[in-house]
């Protein structure tokens, strides 16, 4: 059993690098939260606990990865269950950041959309159903998402408020875009078979730190910009 990373294991590096990067991302938000208005503090509060969940985590990821040559599946979805519910009430809480009027229904269904988009993707990753029955009950969490942010409550909110409407646009490009990796690894490592682990994990791995420190930074962005 290996316990150290080596030169050509490209999936351990890409761990270690991201799990680097979210550290450092963690500092930047909790330094910077400091300077922006107290209204905002707990966006770039909530952002930092983002990456430095997810650095914690990923530490133990690249030694699993290192030690045992397999995908990190508890790991990983222990991470993404409350790193993932964070982001999602990020939307909420930079709508009360300036005092948009959205009441806590746009929260639950934001929170419940996301708990059953992991659950079902953990159950059909981790074979407790099959792969197609988790990737219907994970796409039907990910639809209540994203119709809450396109066209529900909060989107409403959003496209009435001038001086976020560009950030929350880029945050929801995210959850839309950036978010569609995950699935379409899904479809590609566990329906049809056609990506290893390795490469599966460097999608991942790619995708987590674009959308976890790309999701903060906008958040940082707009705070800035409102507390000048």
């Amino acid at each position: 059993m290996n316990h150290f990373l080596q030169a050509g294991d490209f999936v351990g590096v890409s761990f270690w690098i991201v799990s680097v990067a979210m550290v450092a991302a963690t500092v930047f938000f909790f330094y910077e939260g400091m300077a922006v208005k107290k209204e905002w503090r707990l966006s770039m509060t909530v952002a930092g606990l983002v990456t430095l969940v997810a650095g914690i985590h990923y530490y133990y990821m690249r030694d699993y990865w290192v030690a045992e040559m397999q995908t990190p599946i508890v790991y990983r979805y222990i991470d993404w269950l409350i790193t993932v519910p964070l982001l999602m009430i990020e939307f909420y809480i930079i709508l009360k950041a300036i005092g948009a009027s959205v009441s806590s229904n746009s929260f639950w269904r934001l929170l419940v959309g996301t708990l059953v988009m992991l659950i079902g993707g953990y159950l059909g990753e981790s074979q407790v159903i099959s792969a197609t029955l988790g990737f219907v009950i994970g796409i039907i969490g990910w639809v209540v998402i994203i119709w809450e942010i396109f066209g529900g409550e909060a989107s409403k909110a959003a496209d009435a408020n001038a001086g976020i409407k560009s950030a929350f646009n880029a945050l929801r490009i995210i959850v839309l875009v950036g978010w569609a990796i995950y699935p379409l690894g899904y479809i590609f490592g566990y329906m049809m078979g056609s990506v290893d682990q390795g490469s599966l994990n460097i999608i991942y791995n790619l995708a987590d730190f674009i959308n976890k420190i790309l999701f903060g930074l906008i958040i940082w962005n707009v705070a800035v910009k409102e507390s000048a």
